[in-house]
């Protein structure tokens, strides 16, 4: 109940308003008490970002006023608390923040000294009515799939040879295991030719994590255990049509015992290799370390493209991504959340909110619908983006978009020249048509104008994490970048922009 005491005030000058009143308040619709008299009448709302208070606006409606924190066009990372902050703050009576570390801890800090009440913390509750977060990785060359080997369906304990017999493809590949004391064993290596040592022994029916090396970008033909069908493996370009492509999880090279045959497999599923392809990013375009041991994947300093060993390899920030709106359904969970939290500050306006949020989820399913099938129309092979920072694993998540490429993983961090090169190689080697760019970003992404500029490639507008005048509100913020993506990725529109 809120009890604040204009409120009561207010409520007493109402019962002045006399039987007129009450009949007039009988005329109205289900939906729940009359519109506020005044703005005194308002519930006082702050949301920290354009984004979020624009949703929380279509849930709250005339029954209260919105503040947005942070200005349209301006960083969330990045800002920095005013007076004018402070001020918006301290009379709000419900505070939304997006959570999952988007803000800056001085904004958050003021929130929770300065307001009247507890911030929510919107993305990490909606987790728990249907959002799907994703873990921030630390390093993006370990955002990959992990590639092992297996053999299944032994009859006898006794260990299984498991040999490489051609390779077929642009450059040399390697494969090899870390010992316990972190010194790399080479188990096939076709720099020097393949033959009857590149070969490993493995226990019957278990499986082994490998790291492996290609030297050159393009398509690789692996052929194993001297079967016909080869293990298609593109990397740091786009993979061939027509293919089930893996480039993500765990999946092993298997060998069936049985019946003699090279299947590939996830310990769950077993996938025939003449109709997929494993996909390695330019992400993992790397020096080749200076340790000797290294040796047999190239010369020390030179760049390879190094698949990371499996559950070794993988390390997490113990972060999430907190960029939940690029996949509709997530900020479905969000209008959950905030219609609950309304409902809590102001119960007089209860039914309104919870009508509001429902008409609005309404509409933010079928936007949901219209970015799919619009996403729906760039051939696969073409839903590659390539961006200023990784910022857009939930549009990935919702809509099939692959992240190719980006200049550095976090815009805060200057690019280092080996992230030039790889952005160079992951726009020469995937063909990509176009890059994407935040207008905010403009004045200072140099390095992906130039590099576009440099190889003919089209720069295109993408919005990450803030709304302008031309795209006010959310769901226009959704419908831009999907029909830019379109546009820009899809060659039968191109010439149509």
């Amino acid at each position: 109940m809120r009890t604040h005491d204009h409120r009561k005030a207010a409520g007493i000058r109402a019962l002045g308003a006399g039987l007129a009143g009450i009949i007039a308040a009988a005329t109205l619709s289900a939906c729940g008490s009359a519109e506020p008299v005044n703005e005194e009448e308002r519930l006082r709302v702050v949301a920290t970002t354009g984004l979020l208070a624009d949703i929380v606006g279509n849930v709250a409606g005339e029954d209260a006023l919105v503040t947005a924190l942070i200005p349209n066009g301006r960083d969330p990372h990045s800002f920095e608390s005013s007076l004018r902050t402070t001020r918006d703050v301290a009379h709000a009576e419900v505070q939304f923040a997006n959570g999952l570390l988007l803000e800056p801890h001085n904004l958050l800090d003021t929130m929770r000294e300065v307001g009247q009440s507890p911030v929510i913390e919107v993305a990490d509750r909606a987790s728990t009515v249907g959002a799907e977060l994703i873990p921030l990785v630390e390093n993006a060359a370990l955002d990959a799939v992990w590639l092992g080997l297996r053999v299944t369906n032994a009859t006898n304990s006794e260990p299984v040879d498991f040999a490489l017999n051609r390779v077929e493809g642009p450059g040399e590949v390697s494969a090899y295991v870390m010992s316990t004391f972190g010194v790399p064993t080479p188990l096939f290596n076709s720099a020097d030719g393949v033959d009857a040592q590149d070969a490993t022994s493995l226990p019957a029916n278990a499986h082994t994590h490998v790291s492996w090396g290609f030297s050159a970008p393009g398509i690789y033909s692996l052929y194993f255990q001297n079967q016909d069908t080869p293990v298609t493996i593109a990397v740091g370009v786009a993979p061939p049509p027509g293919r089930q492509v893996i480039d993500s999880g765990h999946i092993d090279i298997a060998s069936d015992q049985a019946t003699g045959a090279v299947r590939l497999e996830d310990g769950e599923t077993v996938i025939d290799p003449a109709e997929a392809v494993i996909a390695v990013p330019s992400t993992t375009y790397q020096p080749i370390p200076a340790d000797p041991a290294y040796r047999f994947l190239g010369v020390p300093g030179h760049e390879t493209y190094l698949l990371p060993q499996a559950v070794l390899g993988k390390h997490i920030h113990g972060e999430v991504d907190p960029h939940l709106w690029h996949n509709v359904a997530n900020v479905i969970a969000y209008v959950d959340v905030i219609a609950e939290e309304l409902v809590k500050a102001d119960p007089t306006n209860g039914d309104r909110y919870r009508e509001r949020a429902r008409a609005y989820q309404q509409r933010l399913r079928e936007l949901d619908e219209r970015v799919r099938r619009t996403i729906e129309g760039i051939p696969p092979e073409r839903r590659q983006l390539v961006t200023t920072h990784h910022g857009y694993a939930y549009l990935e998540q919702g809509y099939g978009m692959k992240s190719a490429g980006f200049v550095t993983p976090n815009p805060a961090v200057e690019p280092s020249p080996r992230d030039v090169v790889t952005l160079q190689r992951t726009l020469e080697n995937l063909r990509v048509p176009a890059v994407f760019l935040e207008p905010q970003a403009v004045p200072s992404a140099s390095t992906l104008t130039q590099t576009a500029a440099q190889l003919g490639v089209e720069v295109c507008t993408i919005y990450g994490d803030t709304l302008d005048e031309r795209a006010p509100t959310y769901v226009r913020f959704m419908e831009h970048n999907a029909r830019e993506l379109a546009r820009c990725l899809n060659p039968t529109t191109r010439s149509h922009p």
